[in-house]
């Protein structure tokens, strides 16, 4: 779809571009803000133009960037009410590589329809709730600890995420997607990341190597376990479990893991030292985190800080950084 940069004065529907669309976008090119500008313009004319994406609630609209100066080709997803359209997240448009005899896009279209959501309604809100607390760990990062912000790796396109899936074998649950398609991995900083604890959100192929060495292992011991009773097997991976945080960038001894049968965050460690039995979803979990970096004097189950201008976790700090380690306060 090309889009012309020519915007009407009359609106038949309010069209919301959210402020922290708007480093993402600088991020991709000058031009990019003036070409989200335009696209607001013909959504607010033509509200459906859009097509139905792997996010339940979410329309994607594809932008061809030549018209534009400094501008991408794009993929603009955006919520769809009767009078309110909201822009939620832009990147790259993914460009699919094939060979010269593949022909009509089929499996592309089935590599989408692998990560669709079952419940359209329940999935919509849970792309709302996951977008908007990464967005605030996300700004609060660019506006407080640079370092930590630059680490963050740019979101996954939907083919790269239908690959995971189909490496995984597993349905990858719509909160997952969302939170990839913002970013996909957190590289650290010296090997912490900005999660409670300096855990890391773990790179796409990080996830999959986890998910496959963990799964070879419970096979072996499985194999072993053929000839005991059932209480005296020890399953500790499920082929459903989605790792999705790790201990550290480089650290995957412990680490939390995504549950697609009950929804909830689980815990994993090679040394079964990680005690704290409250359970969590995505989306429960990240809110926590962004609420304590706002109200960092309420935290209670980590306390956020800073060493420079990294983002670093009370409960995963070494000793070496102890002494320039400043925690945070409450902001006016």
């Amino acid at each position: 779809m090309v889009l012309r940069p020519i915007l009407k004065e009359q609106r038949a529907v309010n069209v919301e571009i959210p402020p922290f669309l708007h480093e993402t976008a600088l991020g991709l090119g000058a031009g990019v803000p003036y070409a989200l500008k335009v696209l607001a313009g013909r959504l607010a004319e033509d509200p459906d133009m859009g097509r139905p994406s792997q996010l339940p609630g979410i329309l994607t609209v594809v932008v061809d960037g030549e018209p534009f100066d400094d501008c991408p080709d794009l993929a603009v997803g955006y919520i769809r009410e009767p009078d309110w359209i909201q822009i939620r997240y832009v990147s790259r448009a993914a460009v699919p590589e094939r060979d010269s005899d593949e022909g009509d896009g089929e499996e592309d279209e089935q590599g989408q329809e692998q990560v669709r959501a079952t419940d359209p309604a329940a999935g919509a809100v849970a792309v709302r709730q996951v977008a908007d607390a990464w967005q605030r760990i996300a700004g609060w990062l660019r506006d407080n600890a640079p370092e930590s912000s630059a680490a963050l790796r740019a979101g996954a396109g939907p083919a790269a995420i239908a690959a995971v899936e189909q490496e995984l074998g597993v349905r990858i649950p719509v909160e997952l997607c969302v939170l990839w398609l913002l970013t996909a991995g957190d590289d650290g900083v010296r090997d912490a990341g900005c999660l409670p604890g300096n855990r890391a959100l773990m790179p796409l192929d990080a996830v999959v190597a986890e998910h496959r060495w963990r799964s070879e292992a419970q096979a072996r011991e499985d194999t072993l376990d053929a000839d005991r009773p059932d209480d005296e097997r020890t399953p500790f991976w499920r082929p459903t479990w989605i790792p999705v945080v790790s201990r550290g960038v480089n650290d995957s001894t412990s680490g939390l893991y995504l549950d697609t049968e009950t929804g909830f965050l689980g815990r994993w460690s090679l040394y079964n030292d990680d005690s704290d039995d409250e359970l969590d979803t995505l989306v429960t979990y990240l809110e926590e985190a962004a609420d304590m970096l706002d109200a960092p004097t309420l935290a209670t189950r980590d306390k956020p800080g800073l060493v420079g201008g990294a983002l670093v976790w009370r409960g995963g700090l070494d000793a070496a950084r102890l002494d320039r380690w400043r925690p945070l306060t409450d902001t006016p």
